[in-house]
């Protein structure tokens, strides 16, 4: 079941003129990962595609813990970022946001189309953290999601 996409545009809307200056950076975190990922559509796209991105973490020392707790520097996750991005449409729904000291937890609806398949809907929970500098250090990814078939409910 997905949520009501004006709902959720008046929400982003509210929490945008609201945000605390890291959610405010979260935000333009997640405008970036999706206008570059509609920009990776386009032939001879590359890695620098992301530097957008990049200007925003620090990368020396950034770490992303994945879905599969997988642990990825920022050479392998903007690796990963331009593998998926050529492959895949995504757009996302709002949900809530909450900057908490030099932590920010964004919740979403995701959703994934990759070339040739069917779309697949998440709800994320991302935890970004920032150093004292306001550059994205660590990023925890959580995912729920209904394996193929299934319908939502208790079992």
């Amino acid at each position: 079941m997905t949520i009501d996409r004006a709902a959720a545009s008046a929400a982003m809307a509210q929490a945008r003129a609201a945000a605390g200056p890291l959610a405010a950076r979260v935000f333009q975190y997640t405008d970036l990962i999706e206008s570059t990922v509609k920009a990776a559509k386009q032939p001879g796209f590359t890695e620098a595609g992301w530097a957008g991105l990049e200007a925003l973490i620090a990368t020396d020392r950034f770490e992303r813990i994945g879905n599969f707790r997988e642990r990825m520097d920022w050479p392998q996750y903007r690796a990963m970022l331009t593998q998926w991005g050529t492959t895949t449409g995504f757009w996302s729904n709002f949900r809530r946001i909450t900057e908490v000291g030099r932590l920010v937890f964004l919740e979403l609806e995701e959703h994934n189309t990759p070339r040739g398949g069917e779309e697949s809907v998440v709800n994320s929970l991302s935890l970004y953290e920032f150093d004292a500098d306001g550059r994205l250090c660590h990023l925890d990814i959580y995912l729920q999601y209904l394996p193929p078939g299934t319908e939502p409910g208790w079992g």
